[in-house]
């Protein structure tokens, strides 16, 4: 599937805290921590669990969360499909869009269990 440039507002436009409450219960619900899901935030964004907190409790956008983000150099090693979309063919012209995907991926691994160093790309 191809992101349209409808996809890429409609996700921009969600708040990071209408999702984060679901990234935790899914992590947790698969008997992972909400310290590894900081850890994997961290990894991707560079925010700390502070910052997150912070960023929940302002409502920002996806948007607006990315932009603040330090997206970690080695995001672009996060492969696969995601949401029904193949990450690595999202075009970069919907970056915002591409970036939520990272860490849905980065999420739904975590919650399978995989392996901290897999999920980080053995950085």
């Amino acid at each position: 599937m191809n992101v349209t440039a409808e996809k890429n507002t409609q996700v921009a436009q969600m708040t990071f805290a209408s999702v984060y409450p679901h990234y935790i219960t899914k992590v947790e619900k698969k008997g992972r921590t909400k310290e590894e899901l900081h850890h994997v935030i961290e990894w991707l964004t560079g925010f700390d669990e502070q910052k997150v907190n912070e960023l929940v409790e302002s409502e920002v956008t996806f948007k607006a969360f990315f932009e603040q983000a330090k997206l970690n150099p080695y995001a672009h090693l996060i492969k696969g499909v995601i949401c029904g979309y193949r990450i690595e063919d999202i075009d970069s012209a919907f970056d915002t869009y591409r970036n939520v995907r990272y860490l849905d991926k980065l999420v739904d691994e975590l919650a399978k269990g995989q392996k901290m160093e897999k999920i980080l790309r053995a950085t």
